[in-house]
């Protein structure tokens, strides 16, 4: 099990002692420090920014939204980002929902493992610089087959200082899943919880069946998860600080009828609990809500509690199909967890 550092997306602003957390993570012999963006700060530029102080976490984005970037884009930001870093870079993907494709980004949100399909096809053949790129499929057309006729295949200039530079796939349902195993280098669970984890490896197997022999072998592939992780002899305190995370992505992020992070606790079997919380939530009751979220929902998918309560719970985890976990926390949460690791 190894361990890495998730900064998120910022919410007002830039996340207080960022830079002092990533250089903390080097120091302290971390595996990686992931950055997001929901709508409004990116992941890539924090992420360069931060990083390059560094000198041996791995830098990834968990996730770079694929509506944000044609695939030739994300491409050439990957390329670029692990030169700069030396080959450290790990490209994470998500496909994210229709409230923000739709919303922030003005794209339909059809078939979105059609669509990613697609997307890493043409990330694959900008980072392997084999032939010039080209596509045709039902979202992406390369050279674009309208407007002047002028279009041409083209091959990046720049030589990809990895051509096998590692794509994770962030993905929640069973199918998605699968497909991370089929086409990525790894899979980027939110809301993961042990007590799944004999679901996830059927998911990941029927993946890892279709694999191409042309990527490396399934004992190879990474599963990355992020957890909160609150060390606290007081549970319910502890608790407390993750509660509102939990509420908001059950009754805030997506809607009604469509909220991929609801259905992965409602997997858990938490369904009559998101059905209130995401009802207070909807109705402007946030802090209702947010104690509506049980304390076992958040031992469920967090670390919290006292020392070793923390560390027999890591025992758990390292049981599953979890390769690294992506803490959330602050400055003392590194620093005790790297006590724990010892």
């Amino acid at each position: 099990m190894r361990f890495g550092y998730h900064l998120g997306y910022w919410s007002a602003g830039p996340p207080p002692d960022a830079q002092k957390a990533v250089l903390l993570a080097d120091e302290l012999g971390l595996d990686s420090v992931w950055t997001a963006e929901a709508y409004g700060s990116d992941a890539l530029t924090p992420l360069a920014w931060w990083g390059s102080r560094t000198r041996n976490v791995r830098l990834g984005t968990a996730i770079a939204q694929m509506s944000a970037r044609a695939p030739t884009a994300t491409a050439m930001a990957a390329l670029t980002m692990d030169h700069l870093s030396g080959g450290r870079f790990v490209l994470g993907l998500g496909a994210s929902g229709p409230q923000v494709v739709e919303g922030w980004y003005g794209y339909p949100y059809p078939r979105p493992l059609a669509r990613t399909r697609e997307y890493v096809d043409i990330v694959r053949q900008v980072l392997r610089r084999q032939s010039p790129v080209a596509h045709d499929g039902e979202f992406y057309q390369l050279p674009y087959p309208g407007g002047t006729g002028l279009g041409r295949p083209l091959r990046p200039t720049v030589h990809p200082l990895r051509p096998h530079l590692p794509v994770h796939l962030a993905a929640e349902g069973p199918k998605n899943v699968a497909l991370s195993a089929e086409i990525a280098d790894g899979w980027l669970p939110l809301f993961f919880s042990p007590a799944l984890d004999e679901t996830y490896r059927a998911a990941l197997a029927e993946g890892f069946a279709r694999r191409s022999p042309d990527l490396p072998a399934p004992d190879h592939f990474e599963v990355s998860t992020t957890v909160p992780v609150v060390i606290d002899e007081d549970v319910e305190r502890a608790a407390d600080v993750v509660r509102p995370f939990i509420a908001l992505y059950v009754g805030g992020m997506g809607a009604q009828t469509a909220n991929f992070h609801r259905d992965m606790i409602e997997r858990l079997g938490y369904t009559r609990e998101c059905e209130e919380v995401a009802r207070l939530f909807g109705e402007g009751r946030r802090a209702e809500a947010t104690a509506a979220v049980p304390t076992a929902l958040v031992q469920d998918i967090a670390l919290i509690g006292s020392p070793g309560a923390v560390r027999d719970r890591l025992a758990e985890w390292e049981e599953t199909v979890v390769t690294s976990i992506l803490v959330q926390g602050d400055l003392s949460t590194l620093r005790a967890v790297a006590d724990l690791l010892g």
